[in-house]
């Protein structure tokens, strides 16, 4: 038998859409932080305990380098930033290549593409692009 969603299992005010301050993926809401919603800035207990580094912030600004010496509409791959910030391990920036994007997305200074399509950041899996905002 399905379970039946509760009246109050949403933000009272149906609130705003909440980023993970480290990952950059969305926020799903739970009843457990009714009171602390305002408070809430991390999806897990790992993306807290990891934070946003020196690394991640580099990588930040390595793709938003990497942006403004291309044309408007041209895109990148994580990996081009993760090689301007790691060199020989450069495999092992990758994934945070990927969450500095996705945090860029929430600020709305990047669209993740996938097949020249912008996909949602939270949910995509396999090779992405990315691209200015627009």
């Amino acid at each position: 038998m399905a379970h039946r969603q509760r009246a109050d299992s949403a933000p009272v005010d149906g609130g705003p859409e909440k980023t993970c301050a480290s990952c950059g993926r969305r926020i799903e809401w739970r009843a457990k932080w009714a009171r602390d919603w305002d408070s809430v800035k991390y999806c897990s207990d790992s993306c807290r305990n990891r934070g946003v580094t020196a690394t991640d912030l580099r990588l930040e600004e390595s793709i938003t380098t990497l942006l403004a010496a291309r044309a408007l509409t041209a895109t990148i791959c994580p990996s081009d930033a993760a090689r301007a910030v790691g060199d020989e391990e450069w495999r092992d920036l990758l994934e945070p290549a990927r969450r500095a994007a996705r945090r860029m997305v929430a600020r709305g200074e990047l669209q993740i593409t996938q097949g020249g399509a912008v996909v949602d950041p939270s949910t995509v899996k396999g090779p992405i692009r990315l691209r200015r905002a627009r």
